[in-house]
């Protein structure tokens, strides 16, 4: 039971975007609801009582988000309140659930009188607040991601607390239940309140895998100047679809140098309509032959699919433009398109060209500028997660490229699934090549900043919880500064295959901006 997917007892899993979904984290409205755990029963008087609150949309997750619709919590929270109790036999800890700030502040009501000392916040779903309201009582607050599934909420809260320098905030992000145990036993040996997230910081340093070897495979590509880049920037433009993009408005990504046009959902269902159906068949049957695996996707969705990487190509010719993207959950749930675009960019990233997600225009940006600077490696925007038992981020999402080294570069394999947060259309799981320098970046225009790391490409996670490509990356550098930069920046990242770094800060300088290495 060492193991969060252990934990995890079913194979669900799946993530929503936070741009469509982060709102409706508070709108279940449930009452707080005390669960049935293995809690010991008649504590000694002197015995800790420690409340774990698991910070979720519902016991059955009713909509898609990560891990995934119809994800079941239940087996999972039990055996995380049973391996608690029987980690730390010292203290009795107490279960309930909270789907935001109102049971969270009906929960510390509750508890005034029942002399609580402290609380473990599970993040389970995403965007949940429910930490807040435990960390603002005061009392010493252990704060877990189930990984997979909390992630977003997890680092970008964290970061939030770190900031303001919460002394009695301590986190864990493992995927060894062992190592949230550990941090719990904290509770015992903590006099104040002020001291716990020092003592846990202490824990989850020891318990971090010790960094390997950065030497990687070799990896030769051109860099374009910076005058060339800058040419070439000039010449690029994005369509977004389906309203202003977040965390970029227009005049912002252009300062970039690169022209914004907004177009509308029906331009874009209009294309994948006219789409030629025999061309769309042609493209289905090259995915089917690129695929190792096929799985709860059918013909006739491979094919809607097809059409709709049609249309996006055909509306990018009729604008002059390299990149698109698209609110894609937004515009698929709300019928304004009727196919889901995942494959489409897939594709298009191929081609080096860009197909984005979420129109989300800074990660766009950034893509944009990547493939202007190697020659067409657009790399692939992510939702990270962060895991100290391995020392990985690992960066998740439903769309990746299989030309990791541009368009002229080999192919790996991939695997065509649901899309991961509701099992329904077609994406990819990219199964992409380790051994190899990566780097991970945001222009941030709308803050005239440059984030930054870089790390060696280890593992392809097979975990079925979260988005589908699951790339783990071992950063070069501190890992623990990886929980510092979220709240800031927003949960994407964009990878690139390839050590970025000098050119990256050369066009940083040549713009003024801050360079913020978050590793």
């Amino acid at each position: 039971m060492s193991q969060f997917h252990e934990l995890s007892g079913c194979a669900c899993c799946s993530m929503s975007r936070r741009g469509f979904l982060a709102g409706c984290a508070t709108c279940t409205g449930a009452m707080v609801i005390p669960m049935a755990g293995r809690v010991a029963a008649g504590a000694e008087a002197r015995k800790k009582r420690v409340r774990v609150i698991y910070s979720l949309h519902a016991d059955v997750q009713p909509r898609p988000d990560w891990p995934n619709v119809g994800f079941d919590f239940k087996p999972v929270m039990e055996r995380m309140t049973a391996a608690l109790s029987s980690g730390c036999p010292e203290i009795e800890f107490i279960p309930a659930t909270a789907t935001g700030e109102e049971q969270a502040k009906a929960i510390l009501a509750q508890d005034a009188s029942a002399k609580i000392d402290g609380y473990v916040v599970v993040q389970m779903n995403c965007w949940n607040k429910v930490v807040q309201t435990m960390v603002a009582s005061g009392k010493p607050v252990l704060y877990a991601d189930f990984l997979y599934a909390g992630s977003g909420g997890f680092l970008v809260y964290t970061a939030g607390f770190l900031r303001q320098q919460a002394p009695n905030f301590g986190f864990i992000g493992s995927s060894k239940f062992d190592d949230v145990i550990e941090a719990a036993k904290c509770f015992l040996t903590v006099e104040k309140p002020d001291q716990f997230g020092a003592a846990v910081a202490k824990v989850r340093i020891a318990r971090t895998k010790p960094a390997g070897s950065q030497e990687c495979k070799p990896d030769e590509f051109e860099v374009a100047s910076l005058s060339e880049w800058q040419k070439r920037m000039k010449q690029s433009k994005i369509l977004t679809v389906g309203g202003e993009g977040w965390r970029g408005p227009k005049p912002v990504i252009e300062e970039l140098g690169i022209q914004v046009t907004e177009i509308p959902y029906a331009e874009v269902n209009d294309a994948w309509k006219a789409a030629d159906k025999d061309k769309a068949r042609e493209v289905a049957d090259m995915w089917e032959k690129r695929a190792k695996t096929i799985a709860d996707v059918s013909r006739e969705t491979l094919e809607t699919s097809a059409a709709m990487y049609l249309g996006q190509k055909a509306v990018l010719e009729k604008h002059g433009a390299d990149a698109i993207t698209i609110n894609c959950l937004g515009g698929f749930y709300g019928g304004h398109i009727h196919a889901y675009p995942c494959l489409g960019f897939h594709e298009l990233c191929n081609e080096g060209l860009v197909g984005a997600c979420e129109n989300d225009l800074v990660s766009t940006a950034t893509m944009v500028a990547l493939k202007n600077l190697t020659g067409g490696r657009t790399g692939f925007i992510s939702d990270p997660v962060v895991d100290i038992a391995n020392r990985q981020i690992i960066y998740a999402h439903c769309v990746a490229s299989n030309r990791a080294f541009g368009p002229k570069g080999a192919d790996n394999p991939i695997e065509i699934l649901t899309h991961s947060e509701d099992r329904q259309g077609a994406s990819v799981r990219s199964l992409l090549p380790l051994g190899y320098m990566t780097t991970t970046v945001e222009l941030a225009s709308h803050r005239k900043e440059l984030l930054f790391h870089r790390g060696k490409a280890v593992a392809n996670i097979p975990e079925d919880r979260a988005c589908r490509t699951k790339l783990a990356v071992e950063p070069d550098g501190d890992l623990e500064k990886l929980f510092t930069q979220w709240d800031q920046f927003g949960w994407h990242r964009v990878t690139v295959y390839g050590d970025l770094k000098e050119p990256l800060f050369e066009i940083a300088k040549m713009l003024k901006w801050k360079i913020i290495e978050e590793a």
